[in-house]
């Protein structure tokens, strides 16, 4: 899979775009101005991947808020701000990583101007975000409904306000609830522009449907070689966000460290409870860093042939099951012991 070129964007301390490893964000669901719970947040999801984070800057009072946030983590954080310049202009003052605008919502050029000359002194990048819930009004009338060619229009227009006034630090992202649309503007908008893009589906859904639209998105895309930052946007825990990212990474071999798991999807010849037996290893594995490849068997069939291509895994048989390690036998266990066992053994590699 060959990635599109596009330019390198430097965004707190690591590079988007380029050459570099396609990064994960999320956005964080705590009240920014709460300082405390917000850290806690953004700690929680770098240790579970995120590259990047994002908080809403609604007022003044978040505003200062960030200032604090930025001193006490380690992963850069980007302001979302709609329509208050002055927010953004207060916010460059104080640092932050990037900035999330839309040119066009923040006021007149000269806004606009003020806020990229800032930004470009302080070498800090704006990420333009169109999205098919805010289209412009005129856009709307002008094709009569949300499409990619009008997205596209919205995009290349903000793009325009920068590149007026020098700013080209900029990262572009093209969203919509509509995995087709969604895909087709990007397809649309790496043919016109080579700055890196931020993938994702705006308003996926739940865990379940969001994960689904977004992998088939993103991943589309991915697997293209278009993308250079992602976000899975899901109603729910925003740590579901970074560690579904990462699989539609790792499932395109886009990352090749941290744990792969695999697991049969049972059938007829399973005799042992292998359901809750792989529910319970991916459990616990969600707090294991090694880069190895984990297998959970329901049967003889698949089971040690999968076992024997995994670092180490279960094979089930009736009421036990077999755990091999690079293709061996290392222990016979009974099923009510066999998750702890493979744990076990899983810890000392």
């Amino acid at each position: 899979m060959k990635r599109r070129e596009t330019r390198k964007v430097k965004i707190g301390n690591i590079f988007i775009g380029g050459d570099s490893k396609i990064t994960v964000q999320s956005m964080t669901n705590t009240d920014t101005r709460n300082v405390e719970k917000t850290v806690e947040q953004i700690n929680t999801l770098e240790k579970y991947g995120c590259d990047i984070v994002r908080c809403a800057v609604p007022d003044i009072e978040a505003c200062e808020a960030v200032s604090k946030i930025v001193k006490l983590v380690n992963i850069p954080v980007v302001a979302d701000i709609h329509f208050d310049y002055k927010l953004a202009l207060k916010c460059i003052e104080y640092n932050i990583s990037g900035l999330r605008i839309n040119p066009g919502n923040i006021g007149s050029f000269e806004r606009v101007k003020l806020v990229a000359e800032a930004a470009k002194e302080k070498q800090i990048p704006i990420r333009i975000g169109v999205n098919s819930g805010s289209l412009d009004k005129k856009l709307l009338d002008k094709y009569g409904k949300v499409c990619p060619d009008a997205l596209i229009e919205s995009a290349l227009e903000h793009i325009n306000i920068l590149e007026k006034v020098n700013f080209n630090d900029i990262v572009i992202s093209i969203k919509s609830s509509d995995v087709m649309q969604m895909i087709e503007s990007y397809r649309l908008i790496s043919e016109k522009v080579d700055y890196p893009l931020h993938l994702g589906v705006t308003e996926a859904g739940t865990l379940w449907r969001g994960t689904i639209k977004s992998s088939i998105g993103i991943g589309t895309l991915i697997s293209e070689g278009i993308g250079d930052t992602i976000r899975v946007s899901l109603t729910g825990d925003p740590v579901d966000e970074v560690k579904t990212g990462k699989e539609i990474l790792k499932a395109l071999g886009c990352i090749k460290s941290g744990v792969e798991f695999i697991s049969c999807p049972t059938c007829g010849r399973t005799e042992i409870d292998l359901i809750n037996i792989a529910k319970e290893v991916e459990r616990r594995l969600d707090s294991t860093n090694k880069d190895i490849k984990v297998a959970v068997m329901g049967c003889v069939v698949n089971g040690p042939g999968e076992a024997r291509e995994a670092d180490i895994g279960i094979a089930g048989g009736k009421g036990e099951g077999l755990i091999f390690k690079k293709g061996k036998i290392i222990k016979k266990v009974k099923e009510e012991n066999l998750v702890d066992e493979l744990m076990k053994e899983i810890n000392n590699i």
